[in-house]
């Protein structure tokens, strides 16, 4: 009788130690000492610029097994960025992070640093990890991003400043990605400009050395102006012939004589100048037409390779992608941290839970030691 009144009181002085000691300081520290903590929550997700925004049908979706829908794999990358040490080093950088959570309003155990933790940059990145929370939706595709503080203004500027950043980054890649795509485009319309510049110079020196200007269009002026001295001289000799048959001593016979004659040596002239000499149009005109190619070619050139450009920036425009936000960031008005009352309850069922095992363990024990004789 006696033994068993002892091991009813070794029980109650283990549970009051296992049990009701860890109940009693949780119920001291989240009824008297924990600080409220405000939660802000948004939703994202990235979206190509092509990307159609009428949903996919049912059919679809049950055929879509495998693999990422277009943006999601977007929406990953930017996840994982929020969940770096990059994006705390950023968000540091924009609106101080660790000043938000080094404050007096913030009980010993909730505020940063951790107790027995210095304030090192890797325990800080632990505490954002707590604090901080981003993950995707599989019903619905969408990140969702909550952000943890002690006052609700905090939480907001701290959620908003995340979502900007992913804006940045997503901004920054897409200029990337564009940048790779027409680099080799750029590259082509920079050597087709150089090209074309130098074919204009090269022909305009050629002209100003041959002191030309189109050789052909010039030749053909020539020729034109031959054939109208040709035709004039014919006419004056037909009038000369007439003359000499119906009037040989006719006084304007010698002034017609010189006049043919004058008319035959401004032919001659005119079709020197065209052709037969190494200075004349035609011997210029085969330069100038290689010239006049090389540089017909070039602006070709470069208008093909302008074209080819504004072919893969628009391609580029197609690939790039967007955040876009489905929840802006709110500021809660209801501190939803520390649950009290259920973390009570959770202090006081493990508690629970771990006296009667170590008590289901002594007993099993107990039962099958021998017996003392």
């Amino acid at each position: 009788m006696k033994r068993s009144f002892i091991s009813k009181l070794k029980t109650k002085h283990w549970f009051a130690i296992v049990v009701g000691i860890p109940t009693l300081l949780s119920v001291l520290y989240y009824g008297l000492i924990a600080s409220d903590q405000y939660y802000s929550q948004s939703r994202f997700i990235v979206k190509s610029v092509n990307q159609k925004s009428s949903q996919m049908s049912t059919l679809a979706n049950l055929v879509q097994t495998t693999g990422l829908s277009g943006g999601q794999e977007q929406t990953n990358e930017i996840l994982d960025y929020i969940r770096s040490r990059n994006a705390l080093s950023d968000v540091q950088k924009r609106i101080g992070f660790r000043q938000r959570y080094e404050i007096t309003e913030a009980d010993f155990l909730s505020g940063y640093p951790s107790p027995f933790r210095e304030a090192k940059f890797e325990n800080l990145y632990r505490y954002y990890g707590d604090v901080v929370d981003a993950h995707l939706d599989k019903d619905t595709g969408n990140a969702v991003l909550m952000v943890r503080a002690f006052s609700a203004r905090d939480a907001q500027q701290i959620n908003a400043a995340l979502l900007n950043l992913s804006e940045d980054l997503v901004n920054r890649l897409n200029a990337r990605a564009e940048q790779r795509a027409v680099s080799e485009a750029l590259k082509q319309v920079d050597a087709a400009s150089r090209r074309a510049a130098e074919a204009r110079l090269a022909l305009g020196q050629y002209r100003n050395a041959e002191d030309l200007v189109d050789p052909a269009k010039q030749a053909v002026g020539v020729f034109d102006i031959t054939s109208k001295l040709i035709t004039e001289e014919a006419g004056l000799k037909s009038q000369l012939q007439l003359m000499e048959r119906t009037a040989p001593a006719h006084p304007a016979i010698p002034a017609l004589r010189s006049r043919i004659a004058a008319m035959n040596a401004q032919i001659a002239a005119q079709t020197g100048r065209a052709v037969g000499t190494q200075d004349g149009i035609a011997s210029k005109i085969g330069g100038y037409e290689n010239l006049a190619l090389e540089q017909d070619l070039a602006e070709k050139n470069l208008a093909m390779a302008t074209a080819a450009l504004e072919q893969a920036r628009n391609e580029a425009a197609k690939q790039k992608f967007y955040l876009e936000r489905i929840v802006e960031p709110d500021a809660p008005d209801l501190a939803l941290y520390p649950a009290r009352f259920r973390s009570v309850l959770v202090v006081f069922g493990a508690a629970l839970c771990l006296f009667l095992v170590g008590w289901m363990l002594t007993v099993g024990i107990l039962e099958h030691a021998p017996e003392d004789d």
